[in-house]
């Protein structure tokens, strides 16, 4: 009995998921109310552990949205950002440096009466414009109509408070139905090719029966994969993997009441009073506010200061100069893995740094693999995306690679390091296929770190984007939210670093954008060269 004990132990060790603590297991065991969802695919097979089934249940439960009562909801019974509004509570109250600020949102629907139930989607942030100040504000959902926004306040002066509705509560209901039933909404294709002979076909994470498919699951992952088999072709002449498109005519016409740009997709909440209050500085600097252990789940966890990122955790130092970006990587190699927003980090590096130069693979424009090398200083940086699903346009087979097995074939030491973003091209699944990608990456952070702990692996987190009505089936920020709460809460008590590009994006002053611009990109690197080259202190 007493050797099952420890291999037990080892196992979750390896899994990385010590955020769940034995009472957990235990109090889940004894529960029958488990959410029931509808089985998705090649998910039917997933076989997990006691521990990954208990994690898995407790990340969808704290994901869960609450819902509008049941039953139709008609368009001007929605909840509309003009009727709506908010208040500062007590704004003329004195307010110093590291004061909490509370506002009070009341939403109403387009008849001007109140809303009796939640499950908006706001996002909310403070700033000064003059100072180029800002951070993000969290967001209380009272159940009511009514919800509370609470900011911490990190400087002095004038400070604005700004809260938009990016989706009404109804809108939401919508995106939920769509990410259980539609994950087909985007699909991919690959071609197959022999001789002058080639044909296309249809792939995704699954696919409808009763045609015969090509079965691509990685043998490593069990990542799931699978193409419809060409008529006269093997499956093994596969050459490329691309994005086949986008699903129309996926709502019925009340339905797209609810995703109108100018009416209630990231529109503004206004103030029925002052939007304002002014801040004293501290009477004394306090230093302490520092040290405090880095938590993804923390909010704010930093703010803009004439426009630097100033991170609440760890100190951030200004890479103005590609000098002190050369001195800092000298000797190292760098890995960038997953999407398009982490190869504008591989872009911004090259262009910013003169003798880091790309070294041309023959690779695809946008998709890579791409690699730049210095040799004068010895700095490798590569980027390679991520396996799919990815909604890129043709990346070849033999690229199509996994982040768990890429991190697998990494020796690691102090002269690696290791960059991670995963979660654009995962909004039109069910957040079980997002929890088994970043179970089989987490497993294979936490070997990486465990032979070679002196490796630094940071991830990026999310961002938001720009919306409207198409954009929101498939790639809402609310999908991208709910995927970057449970990637927080797979990796906190890693020895992981992040770069909030979340909190980043919503804070700054410019519009948002899938790919954020560059001086937001810039504050990004700046915070990952910070934990790669931490000020000595």
């Amino acid at each position: 009995m007493g050797n099952t004990d420890v291999l037990n132990l080892d196992d979750d060790t390896v899994s990385g998921s010590n955020w769940i603590t034995e009472n957990n297991v235990q109090h889940f065991l004894s529960q029958t109310t488990k959410t029931t969802r509808k089985p998705y695919c090649g998910y039917t097979q997933q076989i997990l552990s006691k521990r990954e089934q208990v994690e898995q249940e407790l990340l969808l439960a704290a994901i869960q949205w609450p819902k509008p009562p049941d039953g139709k909801i008609a368009f001007a019974q929605s909840t509309d950002p003009t009727h709506s509004d908010f208040v500062i509570v007590k704004p003329s109250r004195f307010f110093k440096v590291g004061d909490q600020l509370e506002v009070l949102v009341r939403m109403k629907d387009f008849q001007g009466k109140p809303k009796q139930y939640g499950g908006d989607y706001l996002q909310a942030r403070i700033h000064s414009p003059g100072l180029k100040a800002g951070a993000a504000g969290r967001i209380v959902d009272c159940h009511n109509g009514l919800y509370k926004v609470f900011f911490t306040l990190l400087w002095p002066g004038e400070v604005k408070v700004s809260v938009s509705l990016v989706h009404p509560s109804e809108a939401i209901q919508v995106l939920l139905r769509l990410r259980e039933e539609r994950p087909d909404r985007v699909y991919f294709k690959s071609s197959f090719k022999s001789g002058r002979y080639s044909e296309t076909t249809e792939c995704n994470v699954c696919l409808p029966g009763g045609i015969p498919v090509c079965n691509f699951t990685d043998l490593y992952t069990g990542e799931p994969w699978f193409c419809y088999k060409p008529r006269k072709l093997s499956c093994a002449s596969r050459i490329s993997h691309a994005k086949g498109g986008y699903l129309k005519g996926l709502l019925t016409q009340e339905e797209s009441l609810f995703f109108q740009s100018d009416v209630n997709i990231k529109r503004p909440i206004l103030s029925s009073g002052p939007d304002s209050v002014i801040v004293k500085p501290k009477a004394f600097t306090d230093s302490s506010s520092m040290d405090r252990a880095e938590d993804p789940t923390v909010s704010p966890s930093g703010y803009y200061y004439e426009d630097q990122w100033r991170s609440r955790t760890h100190w951030i130092h200004n890479f103005n100069k590609s000098d002190d970006i050369t001195e800092c990587l000298q000797g190292k190699v760098i890995h960038l893995f997953g999407d398009s927003t982490i190869r504008q980090w591989f872009e911004y590096l090259t262009t910013f740094v003169p003798d880091l130069v790309e070294f041309n693979l023959g690779s695809p424009k946008n998709v890579g693999p791409f690699m730049s090398v210095d040799l004068k200083h010895n700095i490798l940086l590569k980027f390679r995306c991520h396996g799919p699903p990815i909604r890129f346009s043709t990346v070849f087979s033999s690229e199509l690679r996994y982040i768990a097995n890429e991190l697998n074939s990494i020796v690691g030491g102090r002269n690696t390091v290791v960059a991670i973003t995963i979660w654009s091209h995962f909004s039109t699944f069910p957040v079980e296929v997002y929890i088994r990608r970043l179970r089989n990456i987490r497993r294979a952070v936490v070997q990486l770190l465990d032979r070679s702990p002196k490796t630094v692996i940071v991830i990026r987190t999310a961002n938001v984007q720009e919306l409207g009505p198409e954009v929101s089936l498939f790639n809402s920020d609310w999908y991208s939210f709910q995927l970057d709460s449970v990637m927080r809460k797979m990796f906190s008590g890693i020895a992981v670093h992040f770069v909030d590009a979340w909190e980043m994006s919503v804070a700054h002053y410019l519009p948002h954008n899938l790919h954020p611009n560059e001086i937001i990109v810039k504050n990004q690197i700046d915070a990952f060269l910070s934990y790669v080259c931490p000020l000595q202190t």
